[in-house]
């Protein structure tokens, strides 16, 4: 039952100074709202700010944050200095996790709180996952509550909104290098122009989709209940996208899937 899991993971906290990874997001939100619950202002949610997140995730972080009434604090990082995340191997996110993850550290060292906890949850340990690797490393300096607890994905979202947080159902949302494939570098400019790519589909409406980036192409994928708006609005898809820079447009029939671009590693 979630509401056990939830008072386990508080009385796992009681009595630490805790830092939130905190993206704001429901995982880490809700990992934050528990903490604040837990230790008040002994605790701590500190977002990582890199050039990679999807645009307005910093002020979304800010928002939910004031939210909870947690204390929070954004922290700059350039992932672009991170050996191994420019050159876009499958263990890019290895790479930049564990950059991330010492940052943490080190602000909860340096404010003096004991502990980092992050907000991976059990269905997130399934599949081609190599960020986890860096947290497993640092599992003596690092707790993972969803994981110990065997909380899942569906779990969480339970807990988000058994608290009111306005975050529940919102969508996942990875940097968006995740956007790239395998094996091309990543760049300031293909990210920008993912970026302007996604922003456009949620102003006229897009909820769920992604936007992956094959050079000339882009592949849109988009759940079943948003293919009416794709098809309504192609003209004006196709002429933006176009003026990004895409010479082509493309909706992939298979859907929104989560990790598209780590099917080519299981073949």
């Amino acid at each position: 039952m979630f509401l056990d899991k939830m008072q386990q993971i508080k009385e796992a906290l009681a009595s630490k100074k805790a830092v939130v990874a905190f993206s704001g997001g429901v995982d880490s939100s809700v990992l934050a709202a528990l903490a604040y619950e837990a230790l008040g202002d002994n605790a701590l949610a500190v977002t990582i700010n890199m050039y990679s997140l999807p645009e307005g995730e910093i002020q979304a972080a800010k928002d939910v944050a004031r939210e909870i009434g947690i204390k929070h604090e954004v922290v700059d990082f350039d992932e672009f200095n991170v050996p191994g995340f420019v050159e876009n191997s499958p263990d890019r996110c290895y790479h930049c996790k564990r950059a991330i993850l010492e940052i943490l550290l080190r602000v909860a060292e340096e404010k003096g709180y004991e502990v980092v906890i992050e907000g991976t949850n059990i269905t997130e340990t399934q599949g081609h996952r190599p960020g986890m690797r860096a947290v497993t490393e640092k599992a003596g300096r690092i707790m993972s509550p969803f994981i110990q607890l065997s909380v899942s994905g569906k779990e969480v979202r339970q807990m988000a909104e058994h608290m009111g947080l306005s975050v529940a159902w919102k969508p996942s949302s990875p940097c968006l290098a995740s956007r790239i494939p395998y094996g091309r570098r990543i760049t300031y400019n293909n990210i920008a122009r993912v970026r302007s790519a996604e922003e456009y589909l949620s102003t006229i409406g897009i909820a769920q989709f992604r936007v992956r980036d094959h050079r000339d192409i882009a592949r849109i994928e988009v759940g079943p209940s948003e293919l009416p708006v794709v098809l309504q609005r192609k003209d004006d898809i196709v002429k933006e996208l176009k003026r990004l820079g895409y010479q082509y447009v493309s909706l992939d029939l298979e859907g929104f899937r989560s990790g598209s671009l780590d099917e080519v590693l299981s073949k």
